[in-house]
């Protein structure tokens, strides 16, 4: 069973960029933040996919403008094309009037038969605006398609101006998304070289925006999907899956789902880079299969607070956030998160 939970359609790769391009790793391990380093290609990666994500965000604000001229010149060719209905529907009327009447006959044989100045007169003055009257709805209806016509050459040009900047927006886009998965790969290769040698590099301090929780248990990540859950079976495992397991790219925040203490920070094992963290009423949460950490073994968190980006170290099949609720730090002990964190106001 899996269960969404994610924003609309670019929101997944825009949260990724804006939620981790600001990461200044401050490593333990010597020169891991040296110039040319891998810390530092990280980093340089999610700054350029920043700046491309400024870049699309001011061209996708751009394109609704854009947009929004090609609308109202839509908007404006239907009303001249009922004008121009309407123009021909008098052109029409007039012309079955005509056909009624003998078209100009009556008018001309009566200034034949006139048998005064002032029949001629009057035979003159309705010939006159019997024409006056169909050159008039001619010149209206000619001007009204020649309007229609530039307006609709204006309107071509417009949604053809919209789709090069839509096009634009497509490359920028790829741009970032490539960006963002040559940074979360290396990342991840920072994170199996750890893993690898047993050591962890030390905790990666990432500029945490300010947010307040009205409570004070949330989710460990802010956007998922659900996959495998507790006491599911399958290959993977040697008897149940002990967690739930959140479907997230590499890279992604993860967040400490209450206050507590870290009391275990470790790089190698199944679990790859694993944080377990103490609560309130003798709990401890897991958070394993990490890319990096965040915070430092002793170190008192608040609930929210980062503790290390996902990632897929360790036995792992893909990235994704391993979420375990226990009874002690040890693997063995863990109970149904979901219904865990459903009895403390949070729902998944």
């Amino acid at each position: 069973m899996r269960s969404r939970r994610r924003h609309p359609l670019l929101v997944p790769v825009l949260l990724c960029a804006l939620a981790v391009l600001i990461a200044r790793p401050t490593s333990a391990t010597g020169d891991s933040d040296a110039p040319g380093g891998l810390n530092a290609e990280v980093v340089r990666l999610y700054d350029e996919a920043s700046l491309a994500t400024q870049q699309y965000e001011a061209g996708r604000r751009a394109a609704e403008v854009q947009r929004g001229r090609a609308q109202r010149l839509e908007r404006l060719l239907a009303r001249e094309r009922q004008d121009i209905a309407a123009l021909h529907g008098d052109l029409g009327r007039i012309a079955r009037a005509q056909y009624r009447n003998g078209g100009g006959l009556p008018h001309t044989a009566q200034m034949l038969l006139a048998d005064s100045p002032e029949e001629l007169m009057r035979g003159q003055r309705a010939v006159w605006q019997a024409d006056l009257a169909v050159n008039n709805a001619v010149t209206k209806s000619r001007r009204a398609e020649a309007r229609l016509a530039a307006d609709e050459e204006k309107a071509a040009s417009a949604w053809q101006v919209l789709d090069r900047r839509n096009g634009e927006l497509a490359q920028i886009k790829r741009g970032i998304e490539k960006k963002l998965e040559e940074a979360q790969w290396t990342l991840q290769g920072q994170a199996d070289a750890s893993v690898a040698a047993g050591a962890c590099r030390g905790a990666v301090r990432l500029d945490q925006p300010r947010t307040r929780f009205a409570q004070p248990w949330v989710a460990p990540v802010e956007t998922y999907e659900l996959s495998s859950g507790f006491g599911s079976g399958g290959d993977r495992w040697a008897s149940r899956h002990t967690g739930q397991d959140f479907a997230v790219d590499i890279g992604t925040p993860v967040r400490s789902v209450g206050a507590g203490r870290v009391v275990k920070v470790s790089c190698g094992g199944a679990f790859g880079i694993e944080v377990v963290v103490k609560h309130a009423g003798g709990y401890y949460t897991q958070y394993a299969h990490l890319a990096a950490v965040t915070v430092e073994q002793g170190e008192r968190v608040a609930a929210g607070q980062w503790v290390g980006q996902s990632g897929t170290t360790g036995n792992s099949t893909g990235p994704h956030l391993h979420f375990e609720v226990r009874l002690t730090p040890q693997l063995g002990s863990g109970v149904d998160p979901r219904e865990w964190l459903a009895k403390r106001g949070v729902r998944l």
